[in-house]
């Protein structure tokens, strides 16, 4: 498991979690969490319902405000729980939920555009036009997401996991340092699943991703460290054949 240094603010690490813990009504959802991700890694999250996935990722993207603990991000300049989500958002933390959230009258294209970091006061708004430097970005991330011979198709005429990718695409135009996605290959068939992989492995040359998923077959096509979860804490961390085989795991996860 990952060493935690004295000082989170001397980190290298692009995202710092040391010893969160947030309780809802006197239930721990998270019990002295510590989580470390370094720049330019995937990591796959596993865990029992209940286990504090989704917790984790409230914390991180400033949703919830943890009860304890530190939340570093980007080497510990930014300290993410005094953030609110937009300012989270701002740093460069994009986060895709289970199901995807795109609009369905607008064009794959037109999703791209309105994803796009822009200046949102009404002047701007009303007199915007698309610059070549952004059309350029809207064609590389559509090609990264093999939706560029559909740019042109209505968002809600797609399969669900041509949705799930279109979101995917909307949170890479905002060009984010750190992507959180949550069940991306809930309800694909097994061949989007597959590419969804390689979609995935393709986006971690230039991002750093955590990826939240109960699929077993794909976390391993992923090939990545897993780290599985249980009452809030950190259970066991390592490879897919190592955490698969640990005892606790299976008896608390997947042997169920």
């Amino acid at each position: 498991m990952a060493t935690v240094p004295a000082d989170p603010r001397t980190t290298s690490s692009l995202l710092y979690l040391d010893g969160i813990s947030v309780s809802f009504d006197g239930f721990k959802a998270l019990n002295e969490l510590s989580f470390i991700m370094e720049p330019g890694e995937m990591r796959a999250i596993i865990g029992p319902n209940g286990a504090g996935k989704t917790t984790m990722m409230d914390v991180i993207t400033g949703k919830t405000r943890p009860d304890s603990g530190d939340v570093f991000f980007q080497e510990g300049k930014f300290d993410l729980s005094k953030l609110d989500e937009t300012e989270i958002a701002t740093l460069g933390i994009g986060r895709k939920f289970q199901k995807p959230t795109v609009f369905d009258m607008h064009t794959v294209e037109d999703n791209l555009q309105l994803a796009l970091k822009n200046d949102r006061s009404v002047w701007a708004t009303l007199f915007w036009e698309s610059s070549a430097e952004q059309e350029e970005r809207v064609d590389k991330v559509l090609e990264t997401v093999r939706l560029k011979d559909l740019r042109k198709r209505v968002a809600g005429s797609l399969s669900h996991g041509q949705k799930q990718w279109l979101e995917i695409a909307m949170l890479l135009a905002q060009d984010p340092k750190l992507l959180l996605v949550d069940e991306p290959v809930a309800g694909m068939t097994d061949v989007e699943t597959m590419q969804t992989a390689d979609l995935l492995r393709e986006i971690n040359k230039t991002k750093t991703v955590v990826v939240v998923e109960h699929d077993m077959a794909f976390v391993r096509e992923l090939g990545v460290k897993v780290t599985c979860l249980h009452e809030g804490s950190v259970l066991a961390e390592g490879t897919i054949d190592q955490v698969s085989t640990n005892d606790r795991v299976v008896e608390v996860y997947l042997g169920r």
